[in-house]
């Protein structure tokens, strides 16, 4: 006879999380994308876009979804090209990522972000950047680490507003 010695089952959050397809957004999505980034927005976490803004880059996001097609997480990656003679290939910058209060802690977050890294490896792009008003963390364990914001995308970081004091965090890919 053979035993084995039985496993727990994994948390439920667990299985939600990876039963989760990524997609990438369309025009469409703008408004459950405006609508999903609001608290964060309210809360200060996000910036505020405009639905139109959302609809003409609804391409940079990376979306999850409920079996009811409620979007429930969503991660945009905007592409820079390298300012001319500076020697540095194209990079990207990883913004508007936010998961819905009920899903997050559900690994989620993960599953986007780990996304939008191969879709920037696809796209061979050179190293990613992103700004944080909170702690970091899953970017942190995900390999991103602090930065100054003279080696980010010149446009993206003129872009940032002081008064939110958000760090500035880099991946090399």
């Amino acid at each position: 006879m053979i035993t084995a010695t039985p496993r727990p089952a994994p948390p439920a959050h667990t299985l939600l999380a990876s039963a989760s397809a990524v997609r990438t957004a369309r025009q469409e999505d703008a408004a459950a994308l405006a609508a999903l980034s609001r608290p964060f927005v309210r809360s200060g976490a996000l910036r505020e876009r405009s639905l139109s803004l959302y609809a003409t880059r609804a391409t940079d996001f990376l979306v999850t979804e409920a079996p009811d097609g409620t979007l429930e997480g969503c991660v945009g990656l905007s592409v820079h090209q390298a300012e001319p003679g500076d020697g540095r290939g194209p990079a990207g910058v990883v913004y508007n990522f936010c998961v819905a209060g009920h899903r997050q802690g559900s690994g989620m977050g993960a599953t986007l972000l780990r996304a939008v890294l191969a879709r920037a490896r696809a796209r061979s792009l050179g190293a990613l950047f992103t700004a944080t008003t909170g702690g970091g963390g899953l970017f942190l364990r995900y390999g991103f680490a602090p930065t100054a914001a003279r080696l980010a995308p010149p446009s993206w970081a003129e872009s940032l507003d002081p008064r939110r004091k958000a760090r500035i965090l880099t991946r090399i890919l």
